[in-house]
C-alpha cells in the first residue's frame, strides 16, 4: 500500500501540474484572441445595414451576408479593392453562396455621383464607400466586412498548413508552374495562384475562381485545425493584416449557430460584358442579371425579394 501511495502522489502531482499550465496556457490563448479581435476593429459608422429593418440575431439563426475584400494597399497608397465576394450565410439550409463582383463593373459609386468601377469606390472613400456600393449594386444588406490586405494573403495560408485546390488547366505565373487537377499550395503559391489573370481564357472570372478555391480552403484548414499551438502565430498575422467590424462575441455566435453551413458551398458570378466607354474598360451587367442576382441573394437570405431598379 506504502509503495502505491509512493507512486501515485507523483503521479497525481505530475497530472497538476501539467493541467495547470495547460489551463494558463489556454487563459492565455483566450486573452490574445479577444486582444487580437479589439486591435482589428474598424468601425464604419452604423450598428446595422440601411437595407434590414431589424438587427440580426444570432441565436435565432437569421441569414447573414458578409463582404470580403481583399484590398491592394502599399506604403502611401490607399489602394483598390482588388477583389469583392459577397458571402450569404443561410444556417437553415446550412449553406454558403459566394458572389464574386467583377473588379471593373460599372455601377454607381455611392457618396461619389457617379459611374465607376465598383473597384474605385474603396479609393474614393474606403471601406464604408465600398460597402454602400456594393449594397446599392445589389440591392442587399451587407452585415459584415472582413479585408484582408492581399500581400499577407500568403501568410494566412501557411498560418492554416497550406490550402488544396482543383486547378482546370496547366498555367505558369510569378515563376511557379501549376499543374492541371488537385494541387497543394503554400501562401507564396497561393497567392500567385490567385493573381493570374491575363492568360486565363476566362479573364478576371477564372481568377475570381481562384480567389474564391483559396478562400474556402482557408476556411476550411482554419476551421479543422487541431494544434492550439497554430494559433499564436495566427493571431499575429491577423492583427497586422486584417480589419473587421465583428466582434469577438459575435464571431463565437457564428461559430456556435453557422457552422454546419461550410458543409454545403455554392459558387456564383456576375454575368455581363465587357465594355470600352470613352476609351475606358468597363464590364456592364444587363439590369435583368443585376435582378436576377439581387432576388437570388434575398432569397438565401430570407429576406422581401422585391427588387426595384437602382442603377
Amino acid at each position: 500500500m506504502n509503495k502505491r501511495k509512493h507512486i501515485l502522489v507523483p503521479l497525481i502531482s505530475i497530472f497538476i501540474i501539467i493541467f495547470v499550465i495547460v489551463c494558463i496556457y489556454l487563459l492565455n490563448l483566450w486573452y490574445q484572441a479577444t486582444s487580437t479581435v479589439e486591435n482589428i476593429q474598424e468601425d464604419i459608422g452604423r450598428d446595422k445595414s440601411d437595407k434590414r429593418e431589424e438587427e440580426v440575431v444570432f441565436e435565432k439563426r437569421d441569414p447573414i451576408s458578409i463582404l470580403l475584400m481583399g484590398v491592394d494597399e502599399r506604403k502611401g497608397d490607399k489602394g483598390r479593392s482588388d477583389s469583392l465576394i459577397l458571402m450569404t450565410i443561410n444556417p437553415n439550409q446550412e449553406s454558403i453562396e459566394m458572389l464574386s463582383i467583377p473588379r471593373d463593373t460599372r455601377t454607381e459609386i455611392v457618396g461619389k455621383g457617379i459611374q465607376d468601377k465598383i473597384n474605385h469606390a474603396y479609393a474614393f472613400g474606403g471601406t464604408e464607400m465600398a460597402i454602400n456600393t456594393v449594397e446599392n449594386f445589389l440591392d442587399v444588406p451587407v452585415d459584415y466586412f472582413v479585408k484582408v490586405n492581399m500581400e499577407s494573403f500568403k501568410d494566412i495560408v501557411d498560418a492554416v498548413g497550406g490550402v488544396t485546390v482543383q486547378n482546370e488547366f496547366t498555367f505558369t505565373y510569378s515563376g511557379y508552374t501549376f499543374e492541371e487537377g488537385t494541387i497543394n499550395l503554400s501562401g507564396e503559391e497561393a497567392l500567385a495562384y490567385s493573381r493570374m489573370r491575363y492568360e486565363d481564357p476566362r479573364g478576371d472570372f477564372g481568377r475570381q475562381d481562384r480567389q474564391r478555391q483559396i478562400i474556402q480552403g482557408v476556411i476550411e484548414k482554419g476551421a479543422s485545425i487541431s494544434s492550439i499551438t497554430k494559433f499564436g502565430d495566427m493571431f499575429k498575422i491577423v492583427e497586422d493584416n486584417v480589419k473587421t467590424n465583428l466582434t469577438f462575441d459575435e464571431m463565437w455566435e457564428i461559430q456556435e449557430n453557422y457552422k454546419a453551413a461550410i458543409n454545403s458551398v455554392t459558387q456564383h458570378q456576375v454575368k455581363g460584358s465587357g465594355t470600352m466607354i470613352n476609351g475606358i474598360y468597363y464590364y456592364v451587367v444587363p439590369e435583368e442579371e443585376r435582378l436576377a442576382l439581387s432576388n437570388s441573394l434575398k432569397e438565401h437570405l430570407e429576406i422581401s425579394s422585391t427588387t426595384a431598379s437602382n442603377q
